[in-house]
């Protein structure tokens, strides 16, 4: 039986909580950069549903913390540790995607409950995670295909 105290399961769920926005809009930066050339605040309100106010609060919170470089009437770009970080949360994300879709999730639920679950997935989960998928190339094969497909 686990009797660690709970509050320590809950304040790790509260720093997940509190990462997610930042590694969202990272993530979200480099895709936009990626597909359009460029990240515009506007881009960012438009794909997460806010206020260009609430997406502003943001991008300095990020500025402060040296991931994107900012200016107004300019887009917003990510940094060396920005980009580095966007790598990361990328990786993590197709793992977590193509294991729902490996274990039989469809794809559309896959691809909705990975925005979530991949933030609260530890590094040795995701890494189990891979695994599993390295162990079992022929379901790894089948999400990709299906990741490949639906990117299109």
């Amino acid at each position: 039986m686990n009797l660690t105290p709970h509050h320590e399961h809950f304040e790790r769920v509260r720093q997940d909580h509190q990462r997610e926005l930042v590694e969202d809009y990272v993530e979200e930066i480099a895709h936009l950069h990626r597909h359009l050339g460029e990240a515009r605040a506007s881009d960012l309100a438009e794909r997460f549903g806010v206020s260009p106010a609430a997406v502003s609060k943001v991008v300095s919170r990020l500025k402060r913390d040296g991931l994107v470089n900012a200016r107004p009437y300019r887009g917003i770009f990510l940094t060396e540790s920005g980009e580095e970080l966007a790598q990361k949360v990328a990786s993590r994300h197709r793992v977590v995607l193509d294991t729902l879709v490996a274990l039989g999730v469809p794809d559309a639920v896959a691809r909705a409950d990975s925005e979530g679950i991949e933030h609260h997935c530890s590094d040795e989960t995701v890494a189990a995670m891979h695994r599993f998928l390295q162990e079992n190339p022929e379901l790894a094969a089948r999400a990709r295909g299906n990741r490949e497909t639906s990117d299109r």
